[in-house]
Formats: structure tokens, sequence, C-alpha cells
């Protein structure tokens, strides 16, 4: 009768064959694992950090938004209260201004047109006056070589940056003009460099044009005091 028993030799040489595939096949599903699960877990990291950037980012943006509003309020408040001052100083009729300035009408096109000024009435002539020394005196004495340094200092007089508008040079000297009107009013100022000392002229402006689009006779002399 033939024996089915393999020679002990073969049969160890097999069975440490099998032994070593089996522990070869355990280390690899353990090696395939953890990367697997290492990809998955990098993967939904990266969502939830995506998903919790975008809303963190808006937060930023709004944040940051909110401080240059309420400084744009408080300056135009600071500026109203100057502009009720110097109007009731010249009508004691006059208790208050309005809150709010007239919005000018959105233009259909973006090319300016010039305007011709309008007559100011007495009461915005006599507030234009007060305007007029308020600004001289800062600027007496001291030099405003760039349009920047008007602008700045044109805000520490409580003048809204809002209201500061940006004029060609006038023989290399920085001009602005600013938008003073109030409620119905036309009043607006154009402020010239003169060295050492500004130039204030007061004119009135249409409602529904910007104090950039009133066309000016130039002035060709300057003050001498």
């Amino acid at each position: 009768m033939r024996s089915n028993l393999f020679p002990k030799p073969l049969l160890t040489a097999a069975l440490g064959s099998v032994v070593v595939l089996a522990a070869a096949g355990t280390q690899s599903a353990h090696a395939a694992t953890p990367a697997s699960t290492t990809t998955t877990a990098s993967a939904a990291s990266a969502r939830a950090s995506a998903a919790h950037a975008t809303p963190r980012s808006s937060a930023v943006r709004t944040a940051r938004a909110v401080p240059a509003v309420t400084r744009a309020r408080v300056a135009e408040a600071r500026f109203l209260e100057l502009a009720s001052l110097f109007a009731q100083s010249c009508e004691p009729r006059v208790l208050s201004v309005p809150d709010h300035v007239a919005s000018a009408p959105t233009p259909d096109h973006t090319l300016p047109v010039l305007a011709d000024p309008v007559p100011l009435t007495p009461t915005e002539e006599c507030t234009a006056q007060r305007h007029q020394a308020w600004i001289t005196k800062a600027f007496s004495g001291k030099e405003t070589a760039t349009y920047e340094q008007m602008r700045d200092r044109l805000t520490t007089l409580r003048y809204p940056g809002a209201r500061i508008y940006r004029m060609p040079n006038f023989a290399g000297e920085p001009v602005a003009r600013l938008d003073v009107r109030v409620g119905a009013d036309h009043l607006a100022l154009e402020v010239t460099d003169i060295g050492h000392g500004v130039m204030v002229r007061a004119f009135g402006a249409p409602q529904d044009v910007s104090v950039t689009e009133v066309r000016l006779k130039p002035q060709l002399d300057r003050p001498t005091s």
C-alpha cells in the first residue's frame, strides 16, 4: 500500500513557505490599512479645515469693515456739529442742521459734465467766511507740499475724508475741494496751497452735481496776505 505521507524534509520546507507567505500577507495587510486610514483622515481634516476657513475669513473681513464704517460715521457727525456751529453763528434762528446730506443722482454717463456755480445765499456767504477763517488759521505758517498732507490736515479740522476731493495742481501746488453742503445748501470750498498757507475760495455747487464738476474761473493773482 502506497503511503500518502510526504518526506519529512519536503514537508518541513513546504510548511515553512506557507508560514512565510502567511506572515508576509499579514504584514502587507497591516501596512496597507494604516496608510489608507491616514489618507482618509488627512482628506477629512483638509475638508474640515476648508469648511471652517471660509466662515472665518468672512468674519475677519466683516470685522475689519465695521470699524471703517464707524469711523466714517463719527467723522460725518463731527463735521455736522461744526457746520451747525457756523450756521448758528450766521443765523441765530437756525437751531440745527439736517442730519443727512442730500444725495446726488447717479449719472447715466461716465464723462463729467461741467456746471456753472450757483449764487450763495447771505447765510451761506456768512458760513463760508467761518469756514475760510477756520481753515486759513489752521494752515497759516505751515507748508503743504503734497495733496496727502493737505488732506490729512483738513481731516484734523473735522472735515471727513469723504467730503474732500483732489483737484489738478495749481502752479505745482496741491488743490482740494470740500463739499460742505448740508441738506439743501450749495456751499463748497476750494483750498489751494500758496506756500506757508492756503487760499480758501467759496462757491455754490448745484445739488445734482459733484463739487469737482463745477466750472470756476481761474484766479491768476494770489493773495498777498
